[in-house]
């Protein structure tokens, strides 16, 4: 049998039989109990199903359900680096918080943080992430440029740069970064091959379109846009330019949406008529009240160059003073210096795309990968600063519904920044639901058709976990901080592939310089999915801020408005 085979009798829990199973002597719970704690630590990808069969070997399992479910055996691995495969020169623009993190990924740490890792490895054996990063696959590439406009910051990019053998505070350096004070500078360098942008929202489309133009490959972090126009853009000069682009929806990389896209394709959740997706999150560095860094100040900051490029802010400011959103503007003047509006951007619409472009995108996209749904058909939202009396401007709390009528299907966005209360990514189904996110969980609905006979016969029951793939996971107790358990759960961390547990951002960076390397591979997140994420986006902001439904011209490709609410 196949690990996707393998099926463990019913849970006394669920039909409160102590019995003990023919084949297993222990008591049924904790025989549970010791197979996910051995699959935990066993570095194989499995799928697990339990708790629906009534007392039978498994072999009877599989003959009474395998005509109705049933899944490939296969066990994904990722492809081997092009052999002889180019060297590239990156550039990198932005290493703020999220830039660090990719730039980890991609090989490259400050001496300083992988000291910290060290030292934290010594207190905890399980804690591996020092291990993990210094084994981590070189990606053949050179980390040769940094523009920040922060110095300290910039500082920190070059330490990491020449941090080329991976070591801690007194290791050995190589040649550091060349830095840039302007993007553009960086830009012109003739021996960059491929820019990671990794700044705020405002300045992500011009950004890319300036590094197009400039015959750079680009990696850039969503969303893809700020304002409408620039969106349609930057679609055209990737295109028109032919380079290679990667949206960071590292979420491609997940193995076990890869599982869950099977079992949607093979139609076992029946027609899907209702998807659910949260964002829930209740501390402040959740709710991107970050840190002040002490060295910022008008000195060690180039306030002018963050204030955005002008035509993107004119096409801001004529959307919010033709719709009278003014309120929503400011409050204080785009000019003047402000720690809080650097290093918390987005919690205002002046640099952000709020709730929709920074954590609903990350929802949207999992549901297009794995159904194809493309931008909806409508955006009807709700919402408001409920939590966070901080001077924001964008919610802390945001609804979006989202239709698409040719898919018979409405999807919902439910978010809050003040409540850790734990809900899952559910696809609804008329024969079954699926919960998706580091883990995959099927429960069988009580009135499917496709399981009826299974159903009545009482060799399924409804409701209960009837399948369950849970990739070969384990040093999960390595995540230190609320907002990476939230990214972890969802799966946005960490991927499992041939048996191996791999960062997500370093395979969804890898698969972007592959493609750059064979022209004939194409990136999982290119731009034409980055358009729909942007449009999505963009649908859900404006209903929110307008407070009416959009609706989406597919001929014309617009947002129209409905009638005001």
């Amino acid at each position: 049998m196949t690990p996707e085979d393998k099926l463990v009798p019913e849970d006394k829990n669920i039909n409160n039989d102590k019995k003990t199973t023919e084949n297993n002597p222990l008591p049924e719970s904790q025989g549970r109990r010791n197979a996910l704690k051995a699959l935990a630590t066993t570095p194989v990808l499995g799928a697990l199903a339990y708790g629906v069969y009534k007392k039978q070997k498994y072999e009877k399992s599989l003959r009474d359900v395998g005509d109705v479910f049933k899944l490939s055996s296969e066990t994904p691995g990722i492809p081997p680096l092009k052999a002889d495969g180019q060297r590239i020169r990156i550039g990198v623009i932005g290493y703020g918080g999220r830039g660090k993190y990719l730039l980890r990924a991609a090989g490259f740490a400050t001496p300083q943080h992988l000291q910290g890792w060290i030292d934290d490895a010594k207190k905890n054996k399980r804690d591996m992430r020092y291990k993990d990063f210094k084994e981590q696959e070189d990606l053949n590439i050179e980390f040769a440029a940094i523009c920040d406009i922060f110095d300290t910051f910039a500082e920190e990019g070059m330490a990491a740069g020449a941090n080329i053998n991976r070591e801690g505070v007194g290791g050995k350096m190589g040649p550091a970064p060349k830095r840039y004070r302007h993007y553009q500078e960086l830009l012109a360098d003739k021996d960059i091959d491929a820019v990671i942008i990794a700044t705020p929202d405002h300045w992500h489309s011009t950004m890319v379109m300036d590094a197009a133009k400039a015959g750079k490959h680009v990696y850039v972090e969503k969303p893809l846009s700020w304002t409408v126009p620039e969106t349609y853009m930057v679609r055209q000069v990737v295109k028109d330019t032919g380079i290679v682009f990667q949206l960071g929806h590292q979420g491609r990389q997940i193995d076990s949406y890869r599982k869950a896209k099977e079992i949607i394709d093979k139609g076992l959740l029946g027609p899907i008529t209702l998807v659910e997706v949260c964002t829930n999150r209740n501390d402040p560095n959740g709710a991107w009240v970050y840190d002040l860094h002490p060295d910022a100040s008008p000195q060690t900051i180039d306030w002018k160059q963050y204030e955005g490029n002008p035509e993107r802010i004119k096409e801001y400011m004529d959307y919010m003073t033709k719709y009278n959103l003014l309120k929503y503007v400011g409050p204080e003047p785009r000019d003047q210096f402000s720690k809080e509006r650097f290093f918390r951007w987005r919690c205002w619409w002046d640099y952000s795309t709020g709730l929709s472009g920074d954590l609903l995108t990350h929802e949207y996209d999992a549901i297009n990968q794995l159904m194809g749904v493309g931008i909806p058909h409508s955006a009807t939202s709700s919402g408001g600063v409920y939590f966070f009396k901080d001077g924001r401007t964008v919610p802390d709390v945001l609804q979006t519904t989202f239709e698409f009528p040719d898919k018979n299907m409405t999807m919902l966005y439910s978010a809050t920044l003040a409540s850790n209360r734990n809900r899952g990514k559910v696809i609804m189904g008329h024969d079954a639901s699926m919960e998706v996110g580091d883990t995959l969980t099927v429960k069988i609905d009580s009135a499917s058709t496709r399981y009826k006979e299974k159903l009545e016969k009482g060799i399924i029951k409804p409701d209960v976990p009837f399948y369950t793939y849970v990739p070969g996971k384990n040093n999960v107790d390595a995540i230190t901080s609320a907002t990476e358990m939230y990214f972890a759960q969802r799966g946005l961390l960490y991927s499992y592939l041939g048996g191996k547990r791999y960062d997500t951002t370093f395979l969804h960076v890898r698969e972007w310089l592959e493609a750059i390397r064979d022209r004939n591979k194409k990136p999982s997140c290119d731009i034409d999915a980055a358009f729909e994420e942007a449009i999505t986006a963009h649908m859900g902001t404006r209903a929110y801020l307008e407070g009416r439904t959009m609706y989406w011209d597919r001929d014309k490709e617009e947002i129209v408005r409905g009638e005001l609410n």
